[in-house]
């Protein structure tokens, strides 16, 4: 004889206030893509995480690989729409001087239009024309449709050569010139160390390497914090399941694939905070010297320490899809005490390179300070009101700031993202810059001449021509 079952009485008690609430109108219904601010004609499926992918591998992969020269010509047209993208080295060179910083605005006016003349014009005015420099506009992910992280060719040859492992996707690649890159691979600065100057021997740090080369550097518990810190996880396109970007079954990426030797190497992907996945921006890799000094972390999340940050990057920030997904893939889970822990503390240690020109408040010394870097300093404590986000003298405030620079532009479609405006943001480090091209959250500015220019519009400076080449010489000796 059956066993009958029945539900209990607040479930259905429960059911039939739903039921009623449902015909009053008073639950919820699920939201429009006007109330979601998505543009008509978008599948709002996307609202909160990429479908999951199902059918068969190979047949992705050949239309993956037939469709990614469509996708690169549909981003290099819109790189050379926005940007001068030619090789301008100035006589600056990154701090292991191996590569020298590139000069000049390279963001692309309107026809007939000057910088200044812009900048004389009211955002109301600027956003009614459709003025505003298509450079500095949200810059899309390669592909935005699917995101996922993009690493350089650099990186992804020294990471095969060192570990057989493969970075590189069948469907998209780094965009970007390598010139506007950072060197690679950089240089690493500790903390506690600092005698020392760089320790990473002018090699990249891989599982393969690290122990060799810290051994008598780092204790035994930092040690095992940058371990962990090269050791390969599971993420959304680099995985042993189906349902990935690369050739062969991966054992995914590893923190340091990004943050190169505790920098960056430009490696971008898309925010993970953002919803719907359109309204996603994309996310170009911050370095992490000087994490010591830092008390938030994520452009959007303001995380409240380092420990927060690597245990949410690891257990869902590289996953676009649902949990179940995630979990089948292989998604990390480490333990706070003996993982978590670790990680945070070597990341804490990454110094930020040399600046021999600052004296102990992080300001010029005038006896090692040109006319010009001089006067650069006194625009950014001046009239730029850069310190007002950038204090020395580690020249962040640990605090998210709203530039508000959707004021300029119409929200619209382009390659995919839809570029609603930004919003709050975490205000980075400026120490070392010259270091981390390309600038804003997103990579949008290639030059540190852009991104002056960018802050002079967006926050209405009225700087003059020899004011904005002052604050990038200025800028230069952070």
């Amino acid at each position: 004889m059956k066993r009958i079952v029945r539900p209990k009485h607040g479930m259905m008690v429960l059911t039939a206030a739903i039921a009623v609430l449902s015909l009053w109108g008073l639950c919820p219904a699920e939201p429009t893509n006007k109330q979601m601010g998505i543009p008509p004609g978008v599948d709002p499926i996307h609202k909160t995480y990429i479908p999951v992918v199902t059918g068969d591998f190979e047949q992705m992969r050949a239309k993956d690989i037939k469709d990614k020269s469509k996708y690169a010509e549909r981003q290099q047209e819109l790189l050379e729409r926005r940007y001068d993208l030619s090789d301008r080295p100035s006589d600056v060179m990154m701090s292991a001087g191996r590569k020298a910083v590139q000069k000049g605005v390279r963001a692309k006016l309107p026809q007939g239009m000057t910088w200044e003349k812009l900048a004389s014009m009211s955002p109301e005015m600027i956003k009614e024309k459709g003025l505003f420099p298509k450079g500095f506009l949200p810059l899309p992910h390669a592909k935005h449709e699917t995101g996922g992280q993009v690493f350089p060719e650099d990186h992804i040859q020294e990471i095969m050569k060192l570990e057989k492992r493969s970075l590189e996707r069948f469907d998209v690649a780094m965009d970007l010139p390598k010139h506007f890159l950072p060197e690679f691979p950089p240089p690493v600065y500790l903390t506690t160390r600092p005698d020392l100057g760089d320790v990473s021997q002018g090699k990249l740090l891989s599982i393969k390497n690290y122990f060799d080369i810290m051994e008598g550097i780092l204790t035994p518990v930092q040690m095992e914090g940058l371990r962990l810190l090269l050791t390969p996880f599971p993420q959304q396109q680099f995985n042993q399941t189906t349902d990935r970007k690369v050739d062969e079954p991966s054992l995914g990426v590893s923190c340091l694939d990004c943050h190169a030797n505790g920098h960056t190497n430009g490696a971008f992907h898309l925010n993970p905070d953002t919803r719907p996945h359109i309204a996603r921006f994309r996310l170009d890799t911050v370095s992490l010297r000087g994490m010591f000094n830092q008390q938030i972390h994520g452009s959007k999340r303001s995380l409240r320490s380092i420990e927060d940050f690597t245990e949410f990057e690891q257990r869902s920030a590289y996953f676009d899809g649902d949990q179940v997904t995630a979990a089948k893939k292989g998604v990390n889970l480490p333990d706070r005490a003996s993982q978590v822990a670790m990680m945070a503390q070597i990341q804490n240690m990454f110094d930020f390179p040399p600046a021999p020109k600052l004296n102990v408040f992080g300001k010029l010394d005038p006896d090692k300070a040109t006319d010009q870097e001089m006067m650069g300093q006194k625009v950014f404590f001046g009239k730029a009101r850069c310190a007002a986000c950038h204090p020395a003298p580690f020249y962040t405030d640990d605090k998210m700031h709203d530039l508000k620079a959707g004021r300029f532009y119409k929200p619209e479609m382009i390659n995919g993202q839809y570029n609603i405006s930004d919003g709050p943001i975490k205000s980075f480090t400026l120490r070392g810059i010259k270091d981390s091209p390309p600038y804003m959250h997103d990579g949008r500015c290639l030059t540190l001449a852009d991104t002056v220019e960018f802050f002079n519009l967006v926050t209405e400076l009225n700087l003059t021509k020899e004011e904005k080449e002052a604050l990038v010489a200025f800028m230069m000796c952070l």
